[in-house]
């Protein structure tokens, strides 16, 4: 186990994890300036169970256009090319782990706290600067990806780290548990897959220091933005409004994203409200 790192666990599962040349070639046109929506439509409806599924997720209440988008160059006018991009690669994610097997968590637990840390950080980047790499929503639905990878190919070494945590007196948070026992976490290997994949710097940047959003070079605000809304989160699953019950913020992460605690409760129930129907339909069939 000496040898084991991120890329290593990252390079285990590529045989079985791969993200669909669909989802990167949709990145990859978002990214160039360019791009038209005539292209990322095109680049979408080569995957027609994608496109549909993706025209599902459009026209729930959650966007704001239920019922109104009927084509992709249509959800692509009312959505906007970065939010189209979310969905696509989103979408693909979630199936290119569907196969995989671990024994620490439920694919159902996993993507229902995936999920609503994705709506809660739509909900604060709509409340934030509108200079932002629209990266929030994708960026909260993987920003634990590095734990499916993880719990696959160390389950081991995932346990030990879980129990960890569970036993300990001061609730030492899981990331730092993981660092106990493998010399990195979860956040780290998730950043790992993210370059494996391809994915936008700013996606790398949110996935590998969510946790630790003071780590962040290139896009702080944004990470910042992924870490508030793990907590957020936490609250509601729980349904509780007590910022004591989510995992602790760093100092400076409600200061970077211009959030008062009074609006991160307004978030949490808005998540809450929002969060049931996009999980459905991210994961129906």
């Amino acid at each position: 186990m000496v040898d084991l790192t991120p890329q290593r666990l990252v390079d285990m599962t590529k045989d079985l994890v791969t993200l669909p040349e669909v989802a990167l070639r949709i990145a990859q046109t978002v990214e160039d300036p360019n791009a038209s929506a005539a292209d990322i439509s095109l680049e979408i409806s080569l995957d027609p169970a994608l496109m549909a599924r993706l025209l599902r997720v459009a026209n729930s209440a959650a966007y704001g256009h239920p019922g109104k988008i009927g084509t992709l160059p249509r959800a692509v006018a009312m959505l906007g090319m970065r939010k189209v991009r979310d969905l696509a690669v989103g979408l693909t994610a979630i199936r290119a782990f569907h196969g995989i097997n671990n024994e620490l968590v439920t694919m159902g637990s996993f993507w229902r706290h995936s999920v609503l840390c994705a709506v809660a950080s739509g909900r604060i980047a709509a409340r934030g600067p509108r200079n932002l790499d629209d990266c929030s929503f994708i960026a909260g639905l993987l920003h634990d990806i590095g734990q499916l990878v993880l719990f696959s190919q160390a389950a081991d070494l995932g346990r030990r780290a879980l129990l960890m945590s569970v036993d300990s007196v001061d609730d030492l948070e899981v990331f730092r548990c993981e660092r106990a026992v493998m010399g990195f976490d979860h956040a780290a290997v998730g950043g790992a897959l993210a370059r494996n994949w391809g994915l936008p710097r700013a996606l790398q940047e949110c996935i590998e220091f969510h946790h630790e959003p003071a780590n962040a070079q290139e896009y702080p605000t944004e990470v910042a933005t992924v870490h508030v809304a793990n907590s957020v989160a936490v609250l509601a699953e729980i349904d509780s409004r007590d910022l004591n019950d989510a995992p602790r913020l760093a100092p400076t992460a409600l200061l970077t994203t211009r959030l008062s605690e009074h609006s991160l409760i307004e978030i949490v129930q808005e998540t809450r409200e929002l969060g049931t129907e996009i999980l459905t339909l991210l994961l129906a069939a």
